[in-house]
C-alpha cells in the first residue's frame, strides 16, 4: 500500500542504493509436509512484499498472498513449474498490496484459479476510499515537476499505479464473509474473518492438518502497521487466534513463529496500545516496543533500526486519530 510503502522508504533512506541486479525472492522453505513458505522481503528504499504461503491439494497450489513485486510473484510461478502442478486456488489474507498485486500476474498464468477474500477491497476501491485517495497522491506526485522523487520511489510508485490500472484482479471471485471451514482445491481449510482489525475484514486461516495459522498482517515485523487499523479490535482478533490449537503461526512479515513466540508478540502489541492510549512520550512507547520484540530483530540491524523508528511513528499517527486509523470501519 503507498501509504506503509512511503513510510519504509522515509525509513529506509539512509541505506537505500539503487540496486545494479534484479532482486530476488528468497528461495521457497517447507514450513511442514505440504506447506510451503516463499518469504516476503523488505529491502532499503522499497515498499514491503508479504510472506506467501503454498499449500499442496490435491487439484493443485493453494496460494496464500502473491506480494508486490514481479520477483515475488515470479517465484511463486517458477515453483507451480518445478512442481508440475498449476495454482488451482488464490488467497488474499487482506488487500494491501504488498500481498496481493501479483494476483493479477498468477491469474493471466492460471485464469481458472479463482480468488478467494473478503469484500473488504471494494469499500477502498470506492471513490474516496483508501487505495483511490493514495492513487491520486501518486499520480499528482509523479505529474510535479518538481517533486523530489528517488529512483526507487519513482519505481515503487509505478508498480502501485500498474496494480491500480487493473484492480479487478483484487476483487475476489468467491466472497468469503463467514468463518467456516471450506474445501479449496480439494484441501480443507478452516478460514477465519476478523471484524475490522487490520482492515475492515481480513482472512486468516488454520491447517488442521498440520496445525498451522497464517496469519497475514494480524502479526508483522518489526511493527506492526496500523494505516487502515482499528486497534481494539486487531487485539480481539489476535486473542481468537491463540484460541486455535495452532503449533506454528506464520505472520504477514517476519518468520514463522511457536505459540509462544506468537504470545509474546500478541502481549507487545496489547503493551503498545495501551501505551499509546497514556500519556507516556512516543519515544517511551517505541522503546518498550522494540523490547517486547526483541528475540524477533536480535539478528537483523536494520529490524532493530526500524522498530522503534515506526513504532514511534504509529504513536503519533495512532493519538492523532483517537487511537486509530481515521480508515478504520468501526
Amino acid at each position: 500500500m503507498f501509504a506503509a510503502l512511503t513510510l519504509a522508504a522515509a525509513l529506509a533512506a539512509a541505506d537505500q542504493a539503487a540496486p545494479d541486479v534484479r532482486p530476488e525472492a528468497p528461495p521457497p522453505r517447507e514450513i511442514a509436509s505440504g506447506v510451503t513458505l516463499i518469504p516476503g522481503g523488505f529491502l532499503p528504499g522499497r515498499g514491503p512484499d508479504g510472506n506467501t504461503v503454498i499449500f499442496d491439494a490435491p487439484d493443485g497450489l493453494v496460494v496464500v498472498d502473491t506480494g508486490r513485486h514481479a520477483w515475488h510473484s515470479d517465484a511463486i510461478l517458477a515453483l507451480a513449474r518445478q512442481r508440475g502442478r498449476p495454482i488451482a486456488a488464490i488467497l488474499n489474507t487482506h488487500w494491501h498490496l504488498d500481498h496481493a498485486s501479483g494476483n493479477g500476474r498468477l491469474k493471466t498464468a492460471f485464469p481458472n484459479a479463482p480468488l478467494y477474500a473478503t469484500n473488504a477491497v471494494d469499500r477502498v476501491l470506492a471513490p474516496g476510499g483508501f487505495l483511490i485517495r493514495n492513487l491520486d497522491g501518486a499520480n499528482a506526485a509523479l505529474s510535479d515537476p518538481h517533486a523530489q522523487i528517488g529512483l526507487l520511489q519513482r519505481e515503487e510508485m509505478q508498480i502501485f499505479i500498474d496494480t491500480m490500472a487493473e484492480s479487478s484482479a483484487l476483487r475476489p471471485d468467491i466472497v468469503i464473509d463467514r468463518s467456516q471451514r471450506l474445501r479449496i482445491a480439494g484441501r480443507r481449510l478452516d478460514l477465519r474473518v476478523t471484524d475490522a482489525a487490520v482492515t475492515e475484514a481480513d482472512l486468516w486461516l488454520y491447517d488442521r492438518r498440520t496445525r498451522i495459522a497464517v496469519l497475514g498482517d494480524l502479526v508483522t515485523l518489526p511493527a506492526p502497521f496500523f494505516e487502515t487499523a482499528c486497534p481494539d479490535h486487531w487485539r480481539a482478533a489476535l486473542d481468537e487466534v491463540w484460541s486455535t490449537d495452532f503449533r506454528i503461526a506464520i505472520p504477514g512479515h517476519g518468520e514463522p513463529m511457536t505459540r509462544a513466540q506468537f504470545n509474546t508478540w500478541r502481549t507487545a502489541y496489547a503493551a503498545f496500545i495501551a501505551c499509546v492510549a497514556s500519556d507516556a512520550e512516543p519515544s517511551a512507547c517505541a522503546s518498550a516496543w522494540s523490547a517486547g520484540i526483541a528475540e524477533f530483530t536480535a539478528a537483523d540491524p536494520r529490524a532493530q533500526r526500524m522498530a522503534p523508528q515506526m513504532a514511534e511513528y504509529y504513536v503519533g499517527f495512532l493519538r492523532q486519530n483517537g487511537g486509530r486509523s481515521p480508515d478504520c470501519a468501526r
